[in-house]
Order: structure tokens, then C-alpha cells, then sequence
């Protein structure tokens, strides 16, 4: 399962709209009352179901096509092209 974006842009725009609602949920408790609580579920749709997922696609967005598995007689490693 991968958990990355088409672009680092569209991930952080995730990341502002994920993190902007599960922040506004809370802090706009005091002012509304619970009815702000239905932003959360919005915050983790963005974010594709937890901060803890978000940041991995954030890594797997940044190295893809930086990094590359080569796996040969049982052992794999992790290579960029450029050391090819």
C-alpha cells in the first residue's frame, strides 16, 4: 500500500487541509460547541486516515524516483540511480 501523492504540492495541500481541520475541531470547541467536531473526519480523510500516514506519504512522495529497491541472490538494497 502506498501512501504517496501525483505531486509534493498536492501532498502538502493534504497536509495544510488535514491538519488545518483536526486543529479547527478542537480549537473551535470553545466557540461553537461540538458541532465543530464534524470537521475531524474531514481532517482524516485528507490526511488518509491518520498524521502518522500522512508523514509517510510524504516520505514516499519526496523519494519516488530518488530511490529504487534492487533485490538479487536473496538480499535486496536500496539504491539511487544515479549510483548505478
Amino acid at each position: 500500500m502506498s501512501f504517496a501523492s501525483s505531486s509534493v504540492p498536492r501532498h502538502l495541500v493534504r497536509g495544510v487541509l488535514g491538519f488545518g481541520s483536526l486543529g479547527a475541531a478542537v480549537a473551535l470547541v470553545p466557540v461553537v460547541g461540538l458541532i465543530s467536531l464534524l470537521l475531524l473526519p474531514l481532517g482524516f480523510v485528507a490526511l488518509r486516515g491518520c498524521p502518522t500516514c500522512w508523514v509517510i506519504g510524504l516520505i514516499e512522495t519526496v523519494s519516488r524516483g530518488r530511490l529504487q529497491r534492487d533485490c538479487s541472490d536473496g538480499q535486496c538494497r536500496i539504491t539511487s540511480p544515479a549510483s548505478r
